[in-house]
């Protein structure tokens, strides 16, 4: 007989159709992870910076807080004419009329002044025609902006008050060096200054100087401390400058003078108040001055009060809205004590 085929296979169930093998692991998935990215450079930057600032030069530490308290009054007519020649060139005539403050007597004056500045620094020239005198600055950038060179130069018919100073201006993150050397009051003058930023609310600095003239040594010292306000105003700006509190005290080895300063920002480029207290430790004389400045839209005024009862203010206004425009001032000093009294008023044009 002749042998049978064997049967064929089942077919497959639909269990077995329906639920496919998976498929094997992709090369993407059996791969190790990449490994971490490194940091931004300007990310790490962010972080290695200190929160410690440049404190400026040793001349400027003190003097945002003075100049609330020794604001400018004088009597007579003032006019300044500002004209731009150039981007880079500038002139100024300055006219002083019926004045009674001047120290030789005069009682009118006349100046010219002309400036070219760049990027890399700028020549200044101011020329006295009734005191036959002329004075000039020189400042220059070295090495990249490292070191800040200054020419202080200054003759008269007179020859008196003829002088020759150079300045060497140079710092680092969170200080400021200067050093001096020139001729002035017919002898030589060396100085030397330094300011520091020892925290980011503390500032403490120095400054020497010998003039050989009369052979005198001349020292100040100086420490700051600036923090944040007090306030009860809860809508400010995170980013919006906050109000703040200044404390400066310095001290003058030449005159033995003691001196404290205070200024508040009440509100930011609105109202500031400053207040300074003078003394001599060994004859126990001091004096006392509080002033304020208030800005407004298109004008400013300015009032300070002595212990003496003293009076001075002035109020600044510009005349028009455009960049440019000319601005009118006001300066008056009442002296009960010694019955004086001054009025002025003056033209900024350009």
């Amino acid at each position: 007989t002749k042998e049978s085929s064997p049967p064929p296979p089942p077919p497959p169930s639909p269990t077995a159709q329906s639920n496919p093998p998976p498929p094997p692991p992709s090369a993407e998935s059996s791969a190790p992870p990449p490994p971490p990215s490194e940091p931004d450079a300007i990310e790490a930057a962010a972080a290695n910076a200190s929160s410690i600032s440049n404190p400026g030069p040793f001349e400027h530490a003190t003097m945002d807080a003075k100049r609330l308290v020794s604001i400018d009054t004088y009597d007579g007519f003032r006019l300044d004419i500002n004209k731009q020649l150039s981007p880079f060139m500038a002139v100024v005539h300055s006219f002083w009329l019926g004045t009674s403050m001047l120290p030789d007597g005069r009682n009118k004056t006349y100046t010219f002044l002309t400036q070219v500045a760049d990027e890399a620094g700028l020549c200044m020239a101011r020329v006295d025609l009734e005191r036959q005198s002329v004075d000039g600055r020189i400042h220059r950038a070295l090495l990249g902006g490292l070191v800040t060179s200054k020419v202080q130069i200054g003759v008269s018919a007179e020859g008196q008050t003829d002088q020759l100073l150079g300045e060497l201006d140079f710092g680092g993150a969170t200080w400021c060096g200067n050093l001096k050397y020139g001729s002035m009051g017919g002898g030589l003058v060396y100085g030397c200054n330094y300011i520091q930023s020892i925290t980011s609310n503390w500032v403490a600095g120095g400054e020497g100087m010998y003039i050989s003239a009369n052979q005198s040594l001349l020292s100040n010292y100086m420490m700051k401390y600036t923090m944040e306000a007090p306030t009860i105003e809860t809508s400010l700006d995170k980013e919006e400058e906050k109000p703040t509190s200044t404390m400066i005290a310095s001290y003058n080895s030449a005159q033995s003078l003691l001196c404290f300063n205070y200024k508040r920002v009440v509100t930011p480029k609105r109202v500031t108040l400053g207040a300074e207290l003078q003394c001599q430790p060994a004859s126990l004389e001091s004096a006392v001055m509080v002033g304020g400045e208030f800005a407004f839209t298109r004008s400013k005024v300015g009032v300070v009060v002595d212990g003496s009862g003293r009076i001075q203010s002035t109020l600044e206004t510009k005349l028009g809205r455009e960049p440019g425009s000319p601005s009118l001032t006001f300066a008056a000093e009442l002296d009960h004590g010694k019955n004086v009294m001054r009025f002025g008023y003056g033209l900024n044009i350009g």
